[in-house]
């Protein structure tokens, strides 16, 4: 990782209440990317310049409550709507509202959603790691686990999980980081179920080496860091925290299927995929025009740092595709 990969320049974007921080760059159509927990717009720092060179312009914001944007204090400023409401602000402020959009992890929740209640300024949708469907209340409570750790609820209260991930960032995301890839052994994100419910979230997941993986350099994680000390953590959670009321804050989405071109991808051992076996049946039902499903050998959670080049050309065999 080279010291200029993270050194770009910023745009600010005021858009719905706030000031979003944003790469952007190139010429033609507006290709969105989304970040998720716990990342920040670098996790899309080898895209950039491919899809550029491809002839996209490009934009990549921090989302709200992360990095160098706006940080509201309201568990109510995160709620899904207002999510997807930054992303076609966004697309105006730039001169472009008709674009491609794609989101990872939460920024890929918010891609779908953002498809389903725009559709005319979303023209089409990737989603990574987390496969289109509605969620019920077993995304709090998984049946079966009152009495064991579970990270959404764990979320839930505010000022735990913040207290605990502010007072070291940069041992919070390496740990998070290497449990979620596709280093660690297969399964060790979910050992969590393993342990008590009155547990933090760094007591449950375990140490990672002392050597960083191949993917994740020193200066990556640093800059990281650095981002999360300057936001902290209560935003990010925050997201989690409208999980309870995002599906009755939409119920016309009920059953309703996203009809924009659209794809899927995901590491191979992406830990988003554990969660629901059925994955593959919920996502064909969630998707009209399906064009691309695709995992990537090799990753885990973090597939566009993981296994870069793969993932790009997956992200350009679709945006070309709906030329």
């Amino acid at each position: 990782m080279s010291e200029a990969t993270l050194a770009r320049s910023f745009e600010t974007i005021t858009t719905n209440g706030v000031n979003l921080r944003a790469v952007v760059a190139g010429d033609g159509p507006l290709v969105i990317l989304l970040h998720g927990f716990p990342q920040g717009w670098s996790l899309w720092r080898h895209q950039i310049d491919p899809l550029v060179a491809a002839g996209f312009r490009v934009a990549v914001p921090d989302q709200r409550g992360y990095g160098g944007s706006s940080t509201p204090a309201a568990v109510s400023a995160y709620d899904i709507r207002t999510l997807a409401a930054d992303v076609i602000g966004l697309a105006q402020a730039l001169g472009q509202p008709e674009f491609r959009l794609i989101g990872h992890d939460w920024g890929c929740i918010v891609a779908w959603h953002t498809a389903l209640l725009h559709p005319a300024q979303c023209l089409a949708v990737m989603g990574m790691s987390v496969p289109h469907w509605r969620f019920g209340p077993a995304v709090l409570d998984p049946p079966g686990m009152d009495d064991r750790f579970w990270y959404i609820r764990y979320f839930q209260p505010p000022g735990v999980a913040e207290a605990e991930l502010d007072a070291d960032p940069e041992r919070a995301l390496k740990a998070i980081y290497w449990a979620a890839s596709g280093d660690a052994p297969a399964g060790t994100f979910l050992r969590q179920l393993t342990s008590s419910r009155d547990s933090g979230l760094l007591d449950v997941l375990p140490e990672p080496p002392a050597a960083l993986p191949a993917w994740l350099s020193a200066e990556a994680l640093r800059y990281s860091a650095a981002q999360f000390r300057r936001s902290g953590f209560r935003g990010p959670l925050n997201w989690y925290r409208n999980f309870p009321t995002n599906d009755a804050l939409t119920p016309e989405l009920n059953g309703r299927q996203i009809a924009q071109p659209a794809a899927f991808v995901a590491g191979a051992a992406d830990l988003g995929l554990e969660f629901d076996r059925r994955w593959r049946e919920r996502l064909a039902a969630g998707l009209a025009d399906a064009r691309l499903i695709a995992l990537v050998p090799g990753a885990g959670h973090w597939l566009q740092l993981e296994q870069p080049a793969a993932t790009t050309d997956l992200m350009l065999e679709f945006l070309r595709g709906l030329e």
